[in-house]
């Protein structure tokens, strides 16, 4: 085979757009680069400025550059006889044909295939698809990107790595793709049949490191053989050595290993901190800013304390991202600094793990709903089964799409066989749960943590001692998992995966089966089935009603714009119930009722089917089925919890936006106080609970988290140590906080015309000046908009571009990386961009706060903690509104210095923090940068002055 690689640069993507530049490398059938054509092409119009900014092509390289009649004329004869292939075909293959088309040539008709296909196959875990990070991933050269020739050739080269990966798995992995695009028409398809004729001629040694298993190629062994790290060793490694003579050990293997490893004041601080509160079974609550080193920190003395007392150490976190990090970063590193052989095991929440029986039976009976993406998604898993060794959602990147086809094979306890399912051996999630149970450390998540203590402790393995990093999510976390939410589609896609239509769903592949199946009961069981269809989607009507109505209580806000994200919310008041509530109590109980009749139905015809001696082959169909009835069932009682509405310490509230209506609808209950709870399950439970996180004080004071998390108690009685850890930053040097003093001031979420336009304003000149590299954060999605159109206007002519959050597509992650990459840009974000973003170094100069992140004191939960906290006799502005602001405006200011290194700018556009009588509160609780207040017309003079020295 022969393969031409084909890249062109246009004047933008409309089809009236024409071609400036033109790429093609040529593969020959030994699989080398043999050719690189390139020329320029003359367009019948200008190139626009943002192409040039793109490509770097000017008018000048084009004005005397061939028309595209002599281009064609040259690139046709390299066309002959070849698979076309592109990254993102499709774009440079229509402009290729309507190219071809207007010099007077025959179309292209051969076969097309697309990189970016390949590359999702072959590498289904890499983060992005885009050419430049992705060469850059895979180690190809591409030295002029956004031009035709380099970009060719890169495509070129990432095309042969995908070859080469697919080379190196198992024949058995090239039969299954195969047979799973045999019924497609596609050119993937003949590319996969084409490949396996090949290796089947070839018929060689095959690669080793795989287990074969049910017509799987896999990357993992039985579980059951993976002991405990120091099985072998008869003597304790820590039996009469103290902490400090452990630490020695440790900082010397540290040191051999990195040259540049400097021990840390603080981090020494944290250690013996900890490893004081395990000693003495006290809690502690210790405040650890960037740069302390604060996951040695913690794990080195729960290692420790694990492995001498031989008693278990449950870390959480709370982002899976930082999970991965002391997967892939820290325990690795630990593995060779500690002594002696230890293990931390990774244990996340079950919907985390591949089920491999319900992937078997998914590709068996290709089961698919959008056949056209769910082929690709399930062609990335076959390759991913043959390269995992967790079964982990987080290795894969599947997409937009990707998280429904997850859905349905994900590890689920309601529908799990255990011991008798014939992948128990080799499962994920019980491989996972069994390396927590003979791990030293086991690191998991605040959302497991709760999820284990609803399900009676039966989850994660017995502990005593936990560490509770980013703890400053405890309390809502906790709210969340002990209280209620549930979504409009919660439920629908319970409802839809039983039963869809007479062929799609559980319910209709069993009738299927149940049809072919010869006997009289197998009759009557398909008229069981035929009965509960119609009662099925009379709950469905009953629920779209039901979300409809809810979501009309809610008021349309004035001040929002549509698309405004969580525009609306509703409080429901015990005592004062909507007066359509009766009406839609009545539409609840036809659900309740409708629902527990098929549920009843349902569940006794499984029975039966379990108990009947003929053997149809489908266990894992009627074991699945009886997951989802499960679901049912608590989603029928949760509606009922909600909408009854009797739980005094119990706030309820809906959400929902503008412009998905009531199928975004979400109804939430939630309990006003987690304290009680807090301290009955871990303050009281354990022996000792460490809680870290950058931000826990307020005012150089622990109270607040102290009254929040239910410790009251344990510092009566002298339980409880705090701490908070010298900075390792000479922040005096590092950062300079600014505050206009005369700025105008804002009322609500939108700001006048007055206010946006001196904000735009003064947010362009500053990005001027720092050369963009400028985070912007706001407390409101609208006033964001609000900003975004005009400042990108301004900063346009400067050569620096503006993306914003929810403007720009992609999730933060894209939007983050897209700011490392670009030279000059200013990225506006909204909550989500306070905190977990790290962006070190040079690419990040300066921060602008817009405003204060208070909450806004109208939302449910808020508003009722308020309404207790008065009851109480308390102030609720000073007891809640300011701390949970400061602890935020601490994790804002968190994300300028990232390490020693770093220099730059904080300027805080909210002057109530010079103003208002709690504005100290905020100043004082930062850790002791230069702070300056000027006039507004100072401030560009000021920055440019102090960045230059």
């Amino acid at each position: 085979m022969k393969y031409a690689v084909l890249d062109f640069e246009t004047t933008g993507n409309q089809s009236s757009d024409e071609i400036i530049q033109a790429g093609l490398a040529i593969i020959d059938e030994d699989l080398k680069v043999s050719q690189v054509y390139s020329s320029y092409v003359k367009p019948g119009i200008s190139i626009p400025p943002f192409i040039t900014g793109l490509t770097g092509i000017t008018e000048e390289d084009v004005k005397d550059a061939p028309e595209l009649d002599e281009v064609m004329m040259e690139m046709v004869p390299l066309l002959e006889d070849v698979v076309l292939v592109g990254h993102n075909v499709a774009f440079d293959f229509n402009y290729l044909q309507s190219a071809l088309d207007k010099s007077g040539y025959l179309p292209f008709t051969g076969r097309i295939l697309d990189t970016m296909d390949f590359l999702k196959i072959f590498f289904p875990s890499l983060t992005t698809y885009q050419l430049g990070l992705v060469a850059d991933e895979l180690g190809v050269e591409h030295e002029r990107p956004h031009q035709a020739d380099s970009d060719a050739l890169a495509t070129a080269l990432i095309f042969l790595k995908c070859l080469e990966e697919l080379s190196g798995l198992p024949l058995l992995v090239l039969q299954r793709l195969s047979d799973l695009f045999a019924g497609e028409d596609s050119d993937l398809g003949w590319f996969f049949d084409a490949m396996l004729q090949d290796r089947e001629r070839e018929a060689g040694q095959e690669p080793d490191g795989f287990t074969y298993y049910r017509q799987f190629a896999l990357r993992v062994d039985d579980w059951m053989d993976i002991e405990p790290a120091r099985s072998g060793m008869l003597d304790n490694p820590l039996r009469d050595i103290s902490f400090e003579q452990f630490m020695e050990q440790v900082k010397d293997n540290l040191r051999a290993k990195l040259p540049e490893y400097e021990e840390r004041e603080a981090q020494t601080l944290m250690l013996g901190e900890v490893n004081r509160a395990f000693a003495e079974d006290k809690h502690l609550l210790i405040e650890a800013g960037t740069g302390t080193g604060k996951s040695l920190g913690y794990l080195l003395p729960a290692i420790y304390h694990s492995v001498k007392q031989d008693e278990k150490v449950m870390v959480s976190t709370h982002t899976i991202n930082l999970q991965e990090q002391l997967r892939e970063r820290d325990i690795p590193l630990l593995t060779e600094a500690v002594p002696f052989p230890f293990t931390a095991a990774v244990f996340k929440g079950r919907q985390h793990y591949l089920c491999l029986r319900k992937f078997e039976h998914k590709m068996n009976r290709k089961d698919f709903a959008t056949p056209k993406e769910e082929v690709i998604t399930a062609a990335q898993m076959i390759v991913w089964l043959a390269q995992t060794e967790t079964g982990d959602d987080e290795e894969l990147n599947l997409g937009n799409r990707g998280s429904d086809f997850w859905e349905t094979v994900a590890s689920e306890s309601d529908s799990c066989l255990g011991r008798s399912c014939p992948w128990f051996r080799k499962c994920y999630y019980h491989k996972a749960k069994h390396e927590a149970g003979v791990a030293d450390v086991v690191i998991t998540n605040h959302s497991k943590l709760f999820t284990d203590i609803q399900a009676g402790h039966q989850l994660l393995p017995g502990y005593d001692r936990l560490v509770i990093d980013e703890a400053h999510h405890l309390e809502e976390v906790a709210g969340k998992h002990l209280g209620l939410q549930m979504k409009y589609f919660t439920v629908v896609h319970t409802l839809t995966r039983l039963f869809k239509d007479s062929k799609t769903g559980q319910l209709p592949n069993l009738r299927t089966m149940l049809g072919h199946a010869e006997g009289e009961k197998s009759a009557e069981w398909c008229s069981v089935i035929d009965g509960l269809y119609p009662s099925l989607l009379d709950v469905k009507d009953c629920w779209d009603r039901l979300a409809e109505q809810l979501f009309a209580l809610m008021p349309e806000r004035s001040d929002a714009a549509p698309g405004d994200p969580g525009q609306f919310v509703l409080r429901l008041l015990q005592d004062k119930k909507p007066k359509v509530w009766e009406a839609l109590s009545a539409i609840e109980n036809q659900i309740y009722t409708t629902l527990s009749d098929t549920i009843r139905k349902g569940e006794r015809l499984l029975a039966e089917l379990k108990d009947d001696d003929n053997d149809y082959g489908f266990d894992s169909l009627v074991t699945d089925i009886s997951g989802l009835f499960k679901d049912l069932a608590g989603e029928r009682d949760a509606l009922r919890f909600f909408m009854k509405m009797d739980d005094a310490n119990t706030v309820y509230w809906l959400e929902g936006n503008g412009t998905y209506r009531s199928k975004s609808l979400q109804l939430f209950a939630v309990p006003i106080d987690v304290s009680t709870q807090l301290k009955g399950f871990f303050f009281d439970k354990k022996k000792s609970v460490v809680m870290t996180s950058a931000t826990l004080s307020v005012d150089k004071s622990f109270q607040y988290m102290i009254d929040q998390l239910g410790l009251g108690e344990a510092a009566e009685q002298e339980r409880l140590l705090t701490a908070m850890l010298p900075s390792p930053f000479n922040y005096r040097e590092q950062a300079l906080v600014v505050i206009p003093r005369d700025f105008p001031s804002v009322k609500g979420s939108v700001g006048d015309d007055h206010f946006v336009r001196t904000l735009v304003q003064s947010l362009a000149d500053t990005a001027v000046v720092t050369k963009g590299r400028m985070l912007v954060l706001f407390t409101s999605y609208r006033m964001l908009r609000q900003v975004y159109d005009p400042l990108k206007e301004l900063l346009a002519e400067q050569g620096i571009t503006v993306i914003g959050q929810g403007m720009d597509s992609g999730s933060r992650t894209k939007l983050t990386r897209r700011f490392q990459g670009q030279n000059a840009s200013v990225l506006l974000g909204t909550n989500s961009f306070w905190e977990g973003v790290d962006i070190p170094g040079e690419a990040l100069t300066s921060l602008a706060i817009v405003r204060l992140p208070f909450q806004p004191p109208n939302h449910p939960l808020v508003e009722a903690k308020s309404e207790r906290l008065q009851q109480e006799k308390k102030n609720p502005f000073m007891k809640l509104s300011v701390p949970q602001a400061v602890i935020r405006f601490k994790q804002g200011f968190g994300r300028l210095v990232r390490s020693s290194q770093d220099r730059g700018i904080v300027v805080v556009y909210d002057t109530r923090i010079l103003e208002s009588y709690y504005g100290k509160y905020f100043l004082y609780s930062l850790p002791g940068p230069k702070m300056e207040h000027m006039p507004l017309g100072q401030m560009v003079p000021r920055i440019s002055e102090w960045l230059d020295v």
